[in-house]
């Protein structure tokens, strides 16, 4: 659809105090007669109506068009019809979280509404990393082995100028006493009885043990470390070259000198993540808050909005589930989540990638949606890709992961370290260690593919995941780091479990400064 097109026709709507879904704009537009046609639907609107659904558009479609009825001011000039419209948001909508009640979207009357009547061509909206499609893995020994060589390659390119790099056989050989250097896997990490620190590292070639004094000053680093990240170490060989004692050690890292990339318009992006529309502890009224605030002036910047998986609860994802399910059936779930994603603005970007709870695979990286549950989803052409990618929006990186590895971090580390009450802090982890699920084997379920496809090899301007329920973000080496809570109350397994969930929150990034404020509608 031409944008004169759509702009006719949000204008009329505007003109009368009506907000509009991006699919309601779309099909009138390609009525044989739009004009008649929208004269219809606003005759026919209850009278409560604040916005123009697509049911309200498809019940009018339905009737002969010759029924439709010219407005008194005479026949404005059809306006053509493109499945391209980039619908916007029309009329007057506010909503006060405290007012919220009821499965159903909330309208009330306000002081105005978002205008985003922003050129499209000034938006900018970029996909990398997605492998939906590319999944390559079999299950066979060589794929284990590919994926680990492609982390090491691509990790190890990052640390092998700051060490005088040797092959773990090649170490082997040396004669003792040298100084020495090796990039590798951390194969092992285990203590002494004198509470040394033995770490073995793994390379191509294979593997040698490294001590870590415990009187060093670097010794606290080896609690940050985890099985199967990619690290570099320097030090001296012993006297039979059978170990070396560390000197030194290094984390790929994002480099303190990093400068993150900022739009240059005044541009915002809602982050938000595990909706779990299906539970009975789905939080509709603070769903309906928030969509009712992208509809308001205060609103008017956001153009963009990433959610970061879960968007339904699933089914049997956990024990006795299905007691605490609202919505029994996961294609139905996905459905009525459709409904909710509907009230969001027809003009806001969306992109999703999958969770743990969603219908996909649960091995990372997890591939976008099959078609019949992206047919379902289909409000607003969201962009739907897999977990992880990065999204960049008007220049700004985003790295979007669900974050189930995040459980696994804050396991293994000391809680002064990584904590539930502050998940930005387990982020900073993998930020350090450029890689968004390192250990294999643990609670995280990793797929085996010819390429590691959780490798950060690019440093992102944001960060941004889910999972733990839990609201936080900071800056590490300039990279914002955003965990963004959920939409779901405390369920009984949540109870069970000791999980306090921060729910009804929806951060905002100033993708001009980077700048975060966060939005509480419950």
């Amino acid at each position: 659809m031409p944008l004169e097109a759509s702009a006719r026709i949000v204008s009329e709507l505007t003109s009368r105090g009506y907000n509009a879904e991006r699919e309601a704009v779309t099909k009138l537009a390609s009525a044989d007669d739009p004009h008649a046609t929208l004269e219809r639907v606003v005759e026919e609107l209850p009278a409560d109506a604040l916005v123009v659904r697509t049911d309200h558009v498809e019940a009018v479609l339905s009737t002969t068009d010759a029924d439709a009825k010219p407005t008194a001011g005479g026949q404005q000039p059809p306006v053509s019809a493109d499945s391209g419209d980039p619908s916007v948001s029309t009329g007057d909508r506010t909503a006060d979280p405290s007012d919220v009640d009821g499965d159903a979207p909330v309208e009330t009357e306000g002081s105005g509404t978002a205008n985003r009547s922003v050129d499209p061509e000034l938006r900018s909206l970029e996909i990398a990393g997605d492998m939906t499609g590319d999944s390559t893995g079999t299950g066979e020994y060589e794929d284990f082995v590919a994926v680990f060589r492609d982390r090491l390659e691509k990790l190890g390119s990052k640390l092998r100028g700051r060490v005088n790099h040797r092959p773990a056989t090649a170490i082997q050989k040396m004669p003792g006493g040298g100084e020495v250097g090796m990039v590798g896997l951390v194969n092992d990490i285990r203590s002494t009885a004198s509470g040394h620190w033995l770490i073995e590292l793994e390379d191509a070639t294979g593997t040698f043990p490294w001590l870590v004094m415990k009187d060093r000053e670097y010794a606290d680093l080896v609690e940050e470390l985890l099985c199967d990240e990619v690290l570099a170490m320097e030090g001296t060989l012993a006297d039979d070259s059978g170990i070396a004692f560390v000197d030194s050690m290094y984390f790929p890292d994002v480099p303190r000198t990093h400068k993150p990339s900022t739009a240059d318009r005044h541009v915002q992006a809602a982050l938000i993540s595990d909706v779990h529309v299906g539970s009975q502890e789905f939080m509709h009224d603070a769903w309906n808050a928030f969509a009712d605030w992208l509809h308001t002036p205060e609103a008017q910047h956001v153009e963009y909005l990433l959610i970061a998986g879960d968007m339904v609860e699933g089914v049997g994802v956990y024990p006795n589930q299905d007691e605490e399910l609202d919505v029994v059936d996961i294609y139905e779930q996905y459905e009525v989540f459709n409904e909710y994603l509907k009230q969001v603005p027809g003009d806001i970007e969306i992109v999703m990638i999958p969770g743990n709870h969603d219908a996909v695979r649960l091995a990372e990286p997890q591939p976008g949606f099959d078609e019949n549950l992206r047919e379902i989803m289909s409000a607003h052409d969201s962009r739907i890709v897999s977990n992880p990618s990065t999204v960049t929006l008007e220049g700004v990186s985003v790295l979007m992961y669900h974050g189930v590895s995040l459980d696994e971090v804050i396991a293994e580390l000391p809680e002064e370290k990584a904590s539930y009450d502050d998940p930005h802090k387990a982020m900073f982890h993998l930020l350090k260690k450029r890689h968004v699920a390192p250990q294999f084997g643990g609670h995280t379920r990793l797929a085996p593919e010819e390429e590691d496809f959780l490798v950060m090899e690019e440093v992102p301007d944001i960060f941004h995941t889910g999972h733990v329920h839990k609201l936080g973000f900071g800056k590490y080496h300039n990279v914002l780091a955003i965990n963004s809570g959920c939409w779901q109350s405390q369920t009984d397994f949540q109870k069970s479990v000791n999980i306090d969930p921060d729910a009804g929150f929806a951060p905002i990034v100033d993708l001009d400064t980077l700048d975060v404020t966060v939005q509480k509608f419950s």
